[in-house]
C-alpha cells in the first residue's frame, strides 16, 4: 500500500462515524482529507521544532516528538528508532 492509502486508511480508521450525511452539492475528497491530516501533522511538527525551551541535549524528544506525530496521522516510519 502506498503512503498516500496508508494515510487516508489510517485517517478514517481512527475517526468515529455514527450517521452517514450527504450534501448535495458537496464535494469532499479522499484528497481533502489527508492534506487535512498532514496540514495539522506539519502545524504540530512546526510548534516541536519552534519550542526553544529545550536545551540540545533535550533535541532528542523533538525528534521523538516529530516521529510519533507522523505515525499519529499513519506516516510510518521505519523500524530504526527506538523510543519506546
Amino acid at each position: 500500500m502506498d503512503q498516500y492509502t496508508e494515510t487516508l486508511t489510517h485517517i478514517l480508521r481512527n475517526h468515529r462515524a455514527k450517521i452517514e450525511v450527504t450534501f448535495p452539492g458537496l464535494n469532499i475528497s479522499a484528497s481533502d482529507i489527508v492534506e487535512a491530516g498532514a496540514f495539522q501533522a506539519l502545524t504540530q511538527i512546526q510548534k516541536i521544532l519552534r519550542d526553544d525551551s529545550l536545551s540540545d541535549k533535550e533535541c532528542f524528544y523533538k525528534i521523538e516528538a516529530i516521529v510519533y506525530e507522523l505515525e499519529r496521522i499513519g506516516f510510518t516510519c521505519g523500524d530504526r528508532h527506538d523510543f519506546g
